[in-house]
């Protein structure tokens, strides 16, 4: 496959897919973790240590752009993907086969991804977007932690935080091992165990990323 191919044929954009999609995987866990630091419960030290660190490291900054660069093609080829899959189905089946062929997460990646792009949208505009304008404008750094404190003592805020975390979860019950077959590290032999570790992180990590928002709302924190 040349790099022509790899950016016009299918095989080439699912190719994309799976490496984007590892990528994104791996900023999920980082990003998790460092969230996951407000449960020290520690008025926001440790949360706000590690967000200062991201905020401002030149090498994490350099990464970050990498990361909005990965994440636009996961989207881009994503949407193509499901257009190109719908155009060979002029004349639609009689009957459905359903969840006998395929469970309905597989089916409804676009859609998922769709509501996480929503859910993104929001989360950056809330905090990430503000905080680095502060930074390039000379402004300093925003206080994160207490931005979230406000931010998630509003309701519509909190259930669209949670509806995104369980779109996230059943994207990634498919995403995470279908990446993993794609690039050829699915094997038979193996594939019971990334199964399972494939629904232990999608499990996993969406929840303490709901977590968050629940434990601001219901003052389990301060």
């Amino acid at each position: 496959m040349n790099w022509k191919q790899s950016f016009s044929t299918s095989i080439g954009k699912k190719l994309q897919m799976s490496l984007t999609g590892l990528f994104l995987i791996v900023f999920l866990i980082v990003h998790c973790y460092i969230n996951a630091q407000i449960f020290y419960n520690d008025h926001g030290v440790r949360f706000d240590e590690a967000a200062h660190f991201m905020g401002t490291n030149f090498v994490i900054r350099t990464v970050e752009l990498g990361l909005f660069a990965f994440l636009i093609l996961h989207i881009v080829q994503g949407l193509l993907l499901w257009a190109k899959n719908r155009s060979r189905r002029s004349v639609k089946y009689a009957v459905s086969a359903g969840s006998k062929t395929s469970p309905w997460y597989s089916r409804s990646m676009a859609l998922l991804g769709t509501l996480i792009l929503l859910f993104l949208v929001l989360h950056l505009s809330k905090f990430w977007g503000p905080n680095r304008l502060s930074q390039t404008t000379g402004h300093g750094e925003l206080h994160l932690y207490e931005m979230m404190k406000e931010e998630f003592q509003v309701t519509w805020v909190v259930i669209v935080y949670i509806l995104g975390c369980i779109a996230l979860g059943w994207h990634l019950v498919h995403g995470f091992y279908s990446a993993l077959q794609t690039l050829g590290l699915g094997t038979h032999k193996y594939k019971g165990m990334l199964k399972a570790i494939g629904v232990g992180f999608a499990i996993i990590v969406p929840i303490v990323f709901a977590l968050m928002p629940i434990a601001f709302y219901l003052q389990w924190i301060s």
